[in-house]
């Protein structure tokens, strides 16, 4: 009975730790897309704004950011994997966000 219920509490931290990231990945490009579009002196190449959206990121791992100009305005992307480990296996949860500000 207790390894079952060590395995439900780890599996619960587990799970809070990969929303923890996924949210911290989707407010990271939303700043850095706003920041890319509105602050050129800060965010005023591509480049520039992948670091601030990596300075921005919190959470485990470490995400890559990409920074373009589309239709929609000024874009920011990140792919981050988490490894999600259970009791006899782990699991590979791929996570993505995508901002676009005017």
């Amino acid at each position: 009975m207790l390894p079952a219920l060590a395995m439900l509490v780890v599996s619960g931290l587990y799970t809070g730790l990969l929303m923890y990231s996924a949210a911290g990945l989707h407010n990271a490009v939303e700043q850095a897309a706003r920041c890319y579009s509105v602050n050129a002196g800060q965010c005023s190449s591509a480049s520039a704004a992948q670091t601030y959206a990596q300075n921005s990121y919190y959470g485990i791992n470490t995400p890559t950011f990409t920074a373009s100009t589309q239709t929609c305005g000024h874009q920011v992307s990140a792919t981050l994997s988490f490894v999600l480990d259970a009791a006899v296996t782990s699991f590979n949860v791929p996570l993505t966000a995508t901002a676009c500000f005017p």
